[in-house]
């Protein structure tokens, strides 16, 4: 499906203030495709406040929600291995029962992947200035996901 990034932000509100917890969304695309953008937007909906600073170089945020549980947002941009996910505690990130976690670059964590998560993955659509393509995968038996409200045309 095609999407404009206003849609894109809209569906990620949706996401994050209706979504059961635990949920793991791993976010795929090239750099500049909206992972961010995405992940940003459930935040807010799930009720961060304040900055939200791209994960790039800090590796993982956690933001902490007023009525408990948390927003985990992680990109495995900078990672060369999954052996190097030991470093960012990635199990306890992933074993997190109150928690969304939202995972950019999912694709480097390999095999240490939770079985039961959403695949996002975001691409430029050419000649569409803005328009990103959307795939959405369910693998495994992950909770539902709202799905996305796409405008006609």
């Amino acid at each position: 499906m095609r999407v404009r990034e206003e849609e894109l932000v809209a569906w990620g509100r949706r996401v994050g203030a209706g979504v059961d917890v635990p949920v793991f969304i791993g976010l795929r695309g090239p750099l500049g495709a909206g992972k961010s953008v995405f992940a940003r937007a459930v935040a807010r909906g799930a009720g961060v406040e304040g900055a939200l600073p791209s994960p790039t170089f800090n590796v993982v945020f956690r933001y902490g929600l007023p009525g408990g549980g948390a927003v985990i947002h992680a990109d495995l941009f900078r990672l060369r291995s999954e052996a190097e996910l030991a470093g960012i505690g990635w199990e306890d990130l992933v074993d997190d029962g109150g928690a969304i976690v939202l995972v950019e670059w999912c694709e480097r964590a390999g095999d240490a992947l939770p079985r039961d998560r959403w695949e996002i993955g975001l691409a430029f659509v050419p000649g569409e200035g803005g328009v990103r393509a959307v795939e959405i995968a369910r693998v495994g038996e992950p909770v539902a996901l709202p799905r996305p409200r796409v405008e006609a045309g």
